[in-house]
């Protein structure tokens, strides 16, 4: 019986291994385009290939929206570049809400000069009236976005928004008006809403502290010429230009253009704590407060986002997959300065995606940050 089944259980034996021979094994990975590996320099301080498809992916994979330009550096220099087609070195992005951590810089350097002092009551004149209760918002409040004020950044309704207001009706031709008239909802430093309006008001006091004049081209000129002496000159970011209402108020919530380049060297100007090639040109103080969490919002520090876990399923970053160190200017449809002084990186997302794809286009972004290493992964 044996030896009779003996060429049955050869041929089926032949059988099996020819059929795993015709069966599909795991799909291998497409061949690098050249663009895609020309991306990625000599001093990508991570393995090359891996990094180039990383980089690859923000630019090809369906439903991440367009990544329109996307720079990755280590150690202050760059690792990967890249842009979309129809963009490219010389290329001004605009901020959105980006230009707040900008915002926020500016305010400690002239509370580094002794001009604003961030535990006393905000300057503003409206408020200073007998009586009134916004009399108690202090700076801080203001950074923290803890004011207290009734602003509504989003709703339902795009133009009931405080921030679609302030910024293309009622309110546009002077924004920090429209944004200091709205009343109070709740006690200064008592919750957490993040407010565009908010960051207006902080660029008001700016102008009030650089000039006496309310002539609405003197105001302009003393906050643009204190930004380009002060910060974006000796940092070397001359492709910034920042935008202003009709009032000469900066538009410091919502309206900065800068090369990919140039909002790079605002992030390592935080990864560096203000310094530039030996130069505090951000007392380093305030960068640290800048990326402390507020008692409100363990995610948020003054005017810039932090990659702190909060307990809730959605977060602006992706503090599972990042140290807790890293931090990020963050702006409207998927516009991201990050920063990971673990790792010494910054990388700089600057494109256009809805919702659902900004949330897949972070996981993305968190594979390119994770080919790097950090203490205590």
């Amino acid at each position: 019986m044996f030896t009779r089944s003996r060429p049955l259980i050869a041929l089926a034996l032949a059988m099996t291994s020819l059929a795993a021979c015709g069966s599909p094994g795991p799909a291998e990975a497409p061949e690098l385009s050249e663009e895609a590996l020309s991306a990625v320099t000599k001093d990508a301080g991570a393995p090359a290939k891996a990094l180039a498809r990383e980089v690859d992916d923000l630019f090809t994979m369906d439903g991440l929206g367009e990544t329109r330009a996307l720079i990755v550096m280590k150690d202050g220099k760059i690792a990967a570049e890249r842009y979309a087609d129809g963009y490219d070195q010389d290329t001004r992005f605009v901020s959105w809400s980006m230009a707040k951590t900008v915002t926020a810089l500016l305010i400690g350097q002239l509370v580094g000069d002794g001009l604003l002092r961030l535990d006393q009551p905000a300057p503003v004149p409206r408020w200073q009236r007998s009586g009134d209760p916004r009399a108690d918002i202090t700076l801080r409040h203001l950074l923290q976005m803890r004011s207290g004020l009734e602003h509504t950044e989003a709703g339902p309704v795009p133009y009931e928004s405080s921030e679609v207001r302030m910024l293309f009706l009622d309110g546009r031709d002077d924004m920090a008006d429209y944004a200091t008239a709205q009343p109070p909802e709740a006690e200064p430093g008592e919750r957490f809403e993040y407010s565009s309006n908010t960051t207006v008001i902080l660029a008001d006091i700016a102008a009030r502290a650089l000039s006496d004049a309310d002539h609405p081209e003197a105001r302009r000129r003393a906050v643009s010429d204190y930004l380009s002496a002060r910060l974006f000159e000796p940092l070397g970011a001359t492709s910034m230009v920042p935008e202003f209402d009709r009032a000469g108020t900066l538009v410091g919530g919502s309206l900065m253009h800068a090369t990919a380049r140039d909002w790079a060297r605002l992030g390592e100007l935080m990864r560096r704590k203000g310094s530039h090639h030996g130069e505090q040109l951000v007392p380093r103080s305030w960068v640290e407060a800048m990326v402390t969490p507020s008692p409100k919002s363990p995610q948020y520090g003054l005017q810039t986002w932090l990659n702190r876990p909060t307990g809730e399923a959605e977060h602006p970053l992706f503090p599972d997959r990042a140290p807790q160190s890293a931090f990020s200017m963050i702006g409207h449809m998927g516009q991201y300065v990050f920063v990971s002084p673990e790792q010494g990186l910054t990388v700089v997302r600057l494109g256009h995606s809805n919702r659902e794809e900004r949330m897949a286009m972070l996981q993305q972004l968190a594979d390119v940050v994770e080919l790097y290493p950090y203490e205590g992964r």
